[in-house]
C-alpha cells in the first residue's frame, strides 16, 4: 500500500480498507466493553447470592453460640468482627461504584463506559495520589490487615486473603512492557475505562463475599467435625408433645445423639428409679401427666465401653396445662382480608392436632387444610371463621374469629419500576411497558396492565389497549420535546385476575 505512484482507483482502495479495519477495531472495542458491562452483571448477581448465603451462615453460628456457648461462643465473635469489617469495605466500595456511575445516564449502555477520565482524576493527581486514591488503598489494605488479625497468622486462609487482597507493586508480564514494578493503583486502574474499573470494583466486592464465606463456613464445620467424635454423646428427650392435659399420658423417647440401634443401654435410671421400657437403643416413656404445672424428666442411660461403665445424663421438661375453651386464629396478613385475593389464614388449637379440626367459613370461600388453610372473600364486609373440635377428654370446643374485608387499595402507575415523576430519553419510553404496583402491600400481585391513556403536551390524547404505546402513540410521542412532560392515565389493570378498582397515574419527564 506505499511507496510507487499509486492511481486515484488504488488511493481509493487503499483508503477504503484503512477505514475497514479502523471500523473492525472499533466495533472490537464495543465488543469488549459490553463483555465488561456482563461480567459485571454476573458477578453483581452472584454477590447477592452469596449474600444470602452468607446471612444464613452467620445466622446458623450464632444460634449454635446461644445454644453452645463454650463450643461457638467465642467462634461467633471473631465471625460478628469479620462480619463488620466485610461489610463496611463492600459499602464503601458500592459508595464508590454509586459516584462513578452518577453521570451515566443509562446504566446498561456498557458502550458508552469507555471513558477514563474519572478515576484518572478521582484517583491520581499527577504522579502522585489524590486523598480519595490514598483512601481506597489504605480501605484496602486495613480491610487486609484486619482479617488476618482476627484469624490469627497461622490460618489456613491467610494466603488466600493476602492474595486477594494484595496492593503491592507490579511487574506487567506483557513481553514489550518495562519489567521495572509499576505501582498497584496505577496498574490496576489508571487510564482504563469506566466499565472495566466498575467490573474490578465489583469483584473486589465478590471477594469480599467469598473471603466471608470460606471464614465462616470454616468457623462453623470445623467444630461440627469436632461435634460429631464419639467422645460428644449426650442424652436427649423428645417428647411427642411439649404440654399435656390434666389425666394424658405422657409419651415419647429418650435417645442417644448419634443414634444407633445397636447402642442398648445396660441401665436406665428415670426420674431416680429403674425404668426397662427400652427398645432398638431407645427409652420409650409412657407415664402419666400429673398435675397442672411444670414437670422435670431427669435420669441416666449407663453403657459398658472397654469393660468400664459410661454413664450419659439426659434432662428434660414438660408443662401440664388446663384444657382451653377458645381456639387460637390468626390472619397470616392481619385482621383484615382483601376481596379478590387469596387470604391465607392459620388455624390452631393448643393441644389438638392440626387433622382433628373442623374449620369452616361464611362469608367467603375457604380452602385448605391442617392449620393453614386459603380464604377468598365474597361481596360482603366481614367474613367469619369457625372451628370446632373435640378433644382427648370427650368434650367439644367451638370458636370463631371475624374479619373485616376490604379492596385491594389504589395501585400506582410505573415505567422501569419507577413510580411518580421518572426521568427517562425519549427513546427509551416507546419500548418501555407501563406497569403498575402496590409498593407497600403485603400480597405479592401479578398485576397485568389492560389498557391505558397517554397525553403528549399539545397533542390528543391516545388511548392504547395493552401495556405499550401502539403506532399512534409513537406518532404523538415523536412530536415532544426535551422537558415535556407525558401524562400517563386511566391506568385500567387487573391483579391476579381481580380488576383493580383505581390505578395512580405516572408521568414522564423527557431528558432529550
Amino acid at each position: 500500500m506505499a511507496g510507487g505512484k499509486m492511481s486515484a482507483r488504488q488511493k481509493m482502495i487503499n483508503l477504503m480498507y484503512l477505514v475497514f479495519i479502523a471500523m473492525l477495531a472499533l466495533n472490537m472495542s464495543k465488543e469488549v466493553l459490553s463483555a465488561f458491562g456482563f461480567m459485571n452483571e454476573k458477578l453483581a448477581e452472584n454477590n447477592v447470592s452469596t449474600t444470602t448465603k452468607n446471612k444464613e451462615a452467620y445466622a446458623n453460628l450464632a444460634t449454635k453460640a446461644s445454644e453452645q456457648a463454650a463450643k461457638f461462643g467465642e467462634l461467633n465473635k471473631q465471625a460478628i468482627q469479620i462480619k463488620g469489617y466485610s461489610t463496611d469495605f463492600y459499602s464503601y466500595l458500592e459508595d464508590l461504584k454509586g459516584k462513578m456511575t452518577a453521570d451515566v445516564e443509562d446504566k446498561e449502555d456498557y458502550e458508552s463506559m469507555d471513558k477514563t477520565a474519572f478515576l484518572d482524576e478521582y484517583f491520581f493527581k499527577g504522579d502522585k495520589y489524590t486523598t480519595e486514591g490514598q483512601e481506597f488503598l489504605d480501605k484496602i489494605n486495613a480491610y487486609r490487615t484486619n482479617v488476618v488479625s482476627v484469624l490469627g497468622s497461622d490460618n489456613k486462609f491467610i494466603s488466600a486473603i493476602e492474595k486477594r487482597f494484595n496492593t503491592n507493586p507490579v511487574v506487567s508480564k506483557k513481553k514489550d512492557a518495562p519489567k521495572k514494578p509499576r505501582p498497584w493503583l496505577d496498574y490496576r486502574y489508571k487510564g482504563f475505562p469506566l466499565i472495566a474499573s466498575l467490573t474490578n470494583l465489583t469483584q473486589m466486592q465478590a471477594d469480599i463475599k467469598n473471603t466471608e464465606a470460606d471464614i465462616v463456613a470454616d468457623l462453623l464445620g470445623g467444630k461440627l467435625e469436632e461435634a460429631l467424635s464419639l467422645d460428644n454423646y449426650k442424652g436427649i428427650v423428645a417428647l411427642d408433645k411439649n404440654a399435656y392435659f390434666a389425666g394424658e399420658k405422657v409419651t415419647g423417647k429418650i435417645v442417644l445423639g448419634r443414634y444407633d440401634a445397636t447402642m442398648v443401654p445396660d441401665k436406665v435410671t428415670l426420674n431416680r428409679r429403674p425404668y426397662t421400657n427400652i427398645k432398638d437403643g431407645q427409652v420409650i416413656i409412657d407415664m402419666p401427666a400429673g398435675n397442672v404445672g411444670n414437670h422435670d424428666i431427669k435420669g441416666q442411660i449407663t453403657f459398658t465401653q472397654d469393660g468400664e461403665p459410661v454413664n450419659v445424663d439426659f434432662e428434660s421438661s414438660y408443662s401440664v396445662i388446663p384444657e382451653p375453651s377458645n381456639a387460637v386464629v390468626s390472619a397470616d396478613k392481619m385482621n383484615v382480608v382483601y376481596r379478590g385475593l387469596n387470604n391465607p389464614i392459620s388455624v390452631s388449637l393448643p393441644g389438638v392436632s392440626d387433622n382433628n379440626l373442623r374449620v369452616s367459613a361464611t362469608g367467603g370461600s375457604l380452602s385448605g387444610s391442617r392449620g393453614k388453610y386459603v380464604l377468598k372473600p365474597s361481596a360482603g364486609n366481614t367474613a367469619v371463621i369457625n372451628v370446632s373440635a373435640k378433644l382427648s377428654s370427650g368434650k367439644t370446643v367451638n370458636s370463631k374469629a371475624t374479619f373485616r374485608i376490604k379492596d385491594i387499595p389504589a395501585a400506582m402507575g410505573s415505567v422501569r419500576g419507577q413510580y411518580g415523576t421518572v426521568r427517562m430519553p425519549k427513546s427509551g419510553l416507546p419500548n418501555a411497558p407501563i406497569a403498575a404496583g402496590l409498593p407497600d402491600f403485603e400480597f405479592d400481585l401479578k398485576i397485568k396492565v389492560q389498557s391505558f391513556k397517554i397525553k403528549v403536551p399539545g397533542q390528543l390524547t391516545i388511548i392504547v389497549n395493552g401495556s405499550k404505546l401502539n403506532a399512534a402513540a409513537k406518532q404523538k410521542l415523536s412530536k415532544a420535546k426535551r422537558g415535556d412532560i407525558i401524562n400517563i392515565y386511566g391506568i385500567k389493570a387487573t391483579a391476579n385476575g381481580y380488576n383493580l378498582k383505581k390505578v395512580l397515574p405516572v408521568n414522564i419527564e423527557l431528558t432529550n
